[in-house]
């Protein structure tokens, strides 16, 4: 894991009228590492990634994507990011392959290359038993995976992951969170992972940030914020604990 930063925003925010969902949101994501973003649900996690891919327009500050500014560059950002969004969708008659295939073309890849992609990432997710299968009958845990996969088959530098065990049970999630991990430590890919549930998050980010009502309250390793927060002590907190800390104290 380097120190050269991947992601980074300069008061970054997004106004609704009087109500801003992100409010001067200042962060850095270190090349290689997982960021673990968390906070409850309303609190901006999935406006800030929005921002970040250029889907939609902050209101103001600045953002810098693998050195591009989304506003600008949102294309060949995504280019370079994949992005898992909270509810994965498929067209439910196509094969898994056949999604693959799919998005392979819409990025511009050849026939070779696709067919060597789409074995690469099946047998990195754990799908290449059910390739044929349609997708419209896999499992929510298989089709998140299938959708680990077609954010893969481009090759991407940064993975968005936005609550990518919701609804899972708890054999899946954890299936999900060491995929994750491995992408990450064999691969070096730049993770990004939204999230509230913080078991899991603890388990694999290297740093974290606690977003609530649109600001980023606390920032750094898991170790660092339970200093800020209890002290120093020969008690280990947990993630949760230190969560709960810094939401009862805002």
């Amino acid at each position: 894991m380097g120190t050269e930063s991947i992601i980074e925003t300069t008061g970054l925010t997004k106004a609704y009228g009087p109500h801003r969902a992100v409010n001067g949101l200042d962060v850095r994501v270190n090349a290689g590492e997982i960021f673990g973003f968390l906070g409850p649900n309303g609190a901006g996690k999935t406006t800030t990634l929005l921002m970040l891919l250029g889907l939609t327009r902050s209101s103001g500050g600045t953002a810098r994507v693998c050195g591009l500014d989304p506003s600008r560059h949102a294309r060949a950002i995504k280019q370079r990011v994949g992005y898992l969004p909270e509810n994965v969708g498929f067209y439910g008659d196509m094969t898994a392959v056949e999604s693959l295939q799919y998005v392979a073309a819409l990025n511009g890849m050849g026939k070779q290359e696709t067919h060597e992609r789409i074995h690469e990432v099946l047998q990195l997710v754990g799908l290449e038993q059910s390739s044929r299968k349609k997708t419209g009958a896999f499992s929510r845990g298989m089709k998140q995976r299938l959708g680990v996969a077609e954010v893969l088959i481009k090759a991407p530098e940064v993975l968005f992951l936005d609550e990518p065990t919701l609804g899972l049970d708890p054999e899946g999630a954890i299936q999900l969170i060491d995929l994750i991990q491995s992408l990450n430590q064999e691969r070096q890919i730049t993770v990004l992972l939204s999230s509230h549930h913080l078991h899991q998050v603890q388990k694999i980010s290297h740093r974290v940030g606690i977003m609530i009502d649109g600001n980023l309250v606390a920032e750094g390793t898991i170790e660092s914020l339970a200093e800020e927060r209890f002290g120093l002590g020969e008690k280990e907190y947990t993630l949760e604990e230190i969560y709960m800390k810094y939401f009862q104290e805002v």
